[in-house]
């Protein structure tokens, strides 16, 4: 019986795509960034993706390169600079979700790891209409709280602390936040994402 050639399956269906990229492809090492940010050819940030992943696309000409680190990749003929943000050649149409998911890390991130409280260190979250009284975990009634605060108010009202939030919690929008809960951000990534120095996740 004949054996199928590389690349496609015993039914004669063609096998997964690959990108054409030399096979001695350069991988980063330990202390490398290990994460890129890829952009549109818009400069439209879309994904987090792996040094790797990113490099392939470089040497397949299928992306550029725009920030690099320090490090330097070795293959047999070619030497790369580890890319940090990556532009893609050609556009591609992506759907992103109608609202940014709400978390834990998410929440701590939109308040600047600050208790809305008393502006000591976030440790948890709160509803500032507890949910005992029918508050919603919705990101309008969630924020980061000091262990201490959230003790405090329990299931009570601002109005019966006689406490007040220095601006009303809201929902997080822009190219920034669709990346939040699976990573942490890379500070040269900040210039793409919107994002200003003072917020870190």
């Amino acid at each position: 019986m004949p054996r199928s050639a590389p690349g496609s399956s015993s039914a004669g269906h063609p096998g997964p795509r690959r990108d054409p990229v030399p096979s001695l492809l350069p991988v980063p090492s330990a202390g490398t960034t290990g994460a890129t940010l890829l952009l549109n050819a818009t400069y439209e940030p879309l994904c987090v993706v792996s040094s790797r992943r990113a490099i392939v696309l470089v040497l397949a000409e299928k992306a550029e390169s725009v920030d690099s680190a320090p490090e330097v990749v070795h293959a047999e003929t070619v030497s790369l600079a580890v890319p940090v943000v990556v532009r893609l050649t050609r556009f591609v149409r992506v759907p992103y979700p109608a609202s940014v998911p709400l978390s834990r890390r998410a929440v701590f991130t939109r308040d600047g790891q600050t208790c809305v409280y008393c502006g000591g260190s976030a440790t948890s979250i709160d509803h500032v209409v507890p949910r005992s009284r029918g508050g919603t975990h919705t990101w309008d009634n969630v924020v980061a709280a000091c262990r201490r605060c959230n003790h405090t108010k329990a299931d009570r009202s601002l109005a019966e602390l006689g406490w007040a939030l220095p601006h009303p919690p809201r929902t997080p929008s822009g190219a920034a936040w669709r990346l939040l809960g699976t990573r942490s951000v890379d500070p040269r990534w900040r210039e793409w994402l919107g994002m200003p120095e003072s917020v870190s996740a």
